[in-house]
């Protein structure tokens, strides 16, 4: 049987260890010590696994595994993972404020590894990278740090992680697993692996760099689609045209790509298209289409702001001081994740016509994000009302509010999604 230890218990990491804990014993490192000691108590304030499937994997002490049984255990503790056979990486792979990858989770992760890493072990990674990246930038690492000789003493593969978080539909074993080694023999055991997990199936890339490749196009191409989607709505608002009437009538065609305009963030869409681009940079060759499309979808919140202020300005809404609602902070619908979201680039403009700007989100954390934007969010709307109302993210929760009841007399309804009646907003995106 093997012991795996995976890298990062995050919305990647976590789902990941409870599913082969099922079958394997399996410990899960975070540098994060209180994201531990929640675990360990059956608390994922990521939301991705209910406490309920947590419990039922969880073991209390290390010698719980060593003694033969299967389950889950969260450590901070390096000793904790030094007899583990496979190793899997599940760290974010973000970008600085140039939009620059920074591989310092990546390189950490290798790190830690390389001082337990022993003859015949496994490293698969799982990060979003570039292709290259595991052999060129982490297998150098290990090596340096472990003395071990890279597919002689050690070996590696590469399965991008695929999860879609607050998706309880395609969650990690019913999503189609890429996976590829670093040798055949390797491929083979790697595949087998994930395989005995994944209900979905798995598909075996020919290579490490294949399947790095797959995995940083699949984002970048759902990034390009929504980009054209972005700027036929703004074509379509310079002609007075409802964008989402026009997206539903060419949707009757059957091979029509039901993509939808809208803020465009998240740690892999908005991320991954940089990752490909800075590679491409690197072998002397300027992508075009690529970096388009993000420049497209990055000024999606400035436009916004700019339409509602126009909005405001036609019907003698005054914009200083207005009292402003946003419905929504995280990246996604339905989901707690802030990772990278865009409706923060929407409140910031807002906030520069110095309006009166309140945000409500019933899915985020209120602590995590005063830490990452320096925002407060509203703990209520009881008996509240507001000049304008604009929702950023379709929670269910905010298809049930009482929107009319929270207008003033003169107010602006302004609908990002696409959700909302038509009988009670002003204008969608």
């Amino acid at each position: 049987m093997d012991k795996i230890a995976i890298i990062g218990l995050g919305y990647v990491g976590l789902p990941l260890a409870v599913e082969f804990a099922k079958k394997n014993k399996v410990v899960g490192f975070d540098i994060n010590t209180q994201r531990v000691e929640d675990l360990r108590k059956g608390k994922d304030h990521t939301l991705e696994v209910t406490s309920d499937s947590l419990s039922k994997v969880l073991v209390e002490h290390p010698m719980a595994l060593t003694n033969g049984r299967v389950g889950f255990l969260p450590s901070s503790d390096i000793m904790d993972i030094s007899t583990a056979n496979i190793y899997i990486v599940t760290v974010p792979t973000p970008v600085d404020k140039n939009n620059r990858p920074i591989l310092t989770p990546l390189i950490k992760a290798s790190e830690v590894i390389g001082k337990v890493l022993k003859q015949g072990d496994i490293v698969i990674y799982e990060s979003t990278v570039y292709p290259g990246c595991t052999e060129e930038d982490c297998v150098p690492v290990l090596e340096k740090v472990s003395g071990l000789t890279y597919n002689e003493d050690f070996f590696c593969g590469y399965s991008p992680e695929r999860i879609n978080p607050g998706d309880k539909e395609h969650t990690v074993a019913k999503i189609k697993k890429i996976t590829s080694g670093s040798n055949e023999e390797i491929a083979r055991k790697v595949d087998e692996l994930y395989a005995s997990i994944i209900t979905a199936g798995t598909y075996k890339a020919t290579s490490i760099k294949v399947a790095e490749a797959a995995k940083v196009i699949e984002n970048s191409q759902r990034d390009i689609n929504i980009a054209f989607v972005n700027e036929l709505a703004k074509i379509f608002n310079k002609l007075d045209i409802d964008t989402h009437d026009v997206l539903e009538a060419a949707a009757s065609k059957w091979n029509f790509l039901p993509f939808k305009p809208g803020l465009v963030g998240g740690h892999c869409i908005g991320v991954d298209p940089y990752y490909l681009a800075q590679k491409a940079q690197e072998v002397g060759y300027h992508p075009e289409i690529i970096l388009s499309g993000r420049r497209m979808n990055d000024s999606m919140g400035s436009y916004i702001a700019s339409e509602v202020v126009k909005l405001m300005v036609a019907k003698e809404i005054p914009v200083k001081g207005a009292k402003i609602l946003l419905l929504g902070i995280t990246f996604k619908e339905n989901c707690p994740d802030i990772r990278n979201t865009k409706a923060i680039d929407l409140y910031n403009e807002l906030r520069a016509y110095h309006t009166d700007i309140h945000i409500y989100d019933p899915w985020a954390n209120a602590v995590e994000v005063n830490d990452e934007f320096g925002v407060e969010l509203k703990d209520s709307l009881e008996n509240e009302k507001y000049d304008t109302i604009i929702l950023a993210v379709a929670h269910k929760e905010f298809l049930k509010l009482d929107l009319q009841n929270m207008r003033n007399k003169n107010s602006l309804i302004y609908d990002i999604k696409g959700v909302l009646s038509k009988a009670i907003i002003d204008k969608r995106l």
